[in-house]
């Protein structure tokens, strides 16, 4: 049996008896008397002017060179490998000090790096005259590579001294090579070597010695008038000399410092 009735309503069109047609204008908008949402256009992708000719339409980057002959290269890369000397050596001033590398690595190492720095220097003298000077341009803040390298010239163990044990066998051994290298200084200077590079190796190896020595008393000074002369050397050039006045002074302070030696002794 068909249900006939409300149509006077305006149910009972479109096949359903209970449905009311959509009203004018929704169309087929409406399904089953619930809205649809309108179709909407797909998105597009933003528009980036000059996208469709790549990198023909980009800012070229210019290329910055550093060096235009072979001269200018080899300048700026001995410049570099100073920068790298002084950067590593404050690196390694503040391992050791962190106790992050024992005294037996930092030495070695420690002592390579000052003398790659004095080459270095050396190579450079002409376009770094001042160390200071360039390390302030290069913004470089290594307070501790300057005390090593422009100051004092020696490792920490060997300005201080490398903790050492009360080894009774090895006491006469340390005893025996400050003496020799004493003898060594002093013989330097009566022969009239007076070159920074003939002395300083001769007072580094006898502080370093010295420091080998645990029995001296604390108010041993020669150990502190041996560290004084090797920072006055280390403040002049390689080929630099010792005046006769400056060479006197140092033969009196090491006979002092020898004498004293043998008085802390007894």
């Amino acid at each position: 049996m068909a249900f006939s009735g409300g149509q006077q309503y305006g149910y009972g069109s479109g096949g359903n008896p209970l449905m009311r047609p959509p009203p004018p204008g929704l169309g087929s908008n409406m399904a089953y008397g619930r809205p649809q949402r309108p179709a909407q256009a797909p998105a597009q992708a933003p528009h980036v002017a000059g996208a469709s000719n790549g990198l023909a339409e980009s800012e070229e980057v210019e290329e910055v060179k550093l060096w235009a002959t072979s001269r200018e290269r080899e300048k700026v890369e001995n410049m570099a490998d100073l920068y790298a000397i002084i950067l590593t050596v404050e690196l390694l001033e503040k391992a050791y000090i962190r106790d992050s590398i024992s005294a037996d690595e930092y030495t070695p190492a420690c002592s390579k790096l000052i003398a790659q720095f004095k080459a270095a220097q050396n190579l450079l003298s002409s376009v770094v005259p001042d160390i200071q000077v360039f390390m302030a341009e290069y913004r470089m803040e290594c307070p501790a590579a300057v005390n090593r390298l422009l100051t004092i010239g020696v490792p920490a163990t060997v300005e201080h001294g490398a903790l050492t044990s009360d080894d009774s066998s090895k006491h006469a051994q340390h005893v025996a090579e400050a003496v020799h290298h004493f003898i060594s200084a002093l013989d330097a200077l009566k022969i009239g070597l007076s070159a920074v590079d003939e002395i300083h190796p001769v007072l580094k190896d006898l502080l370093t010695s010295l420091n080998a020595v645990a029995s001296l008393p604390p108010d041993y000074d020669g150990k502190a008038t041996v560290k004084q002369w090797l920072t006055q050397l280390n403040q002049m050039q390689a080929s630099d000399n010792l005046s006769e006045t400056e060479t006197r002074q140092l033969l009196f302070d090491l006979e002092t410092a020898y004498n004293g030696f043998h008085t802390a002794l007894k």
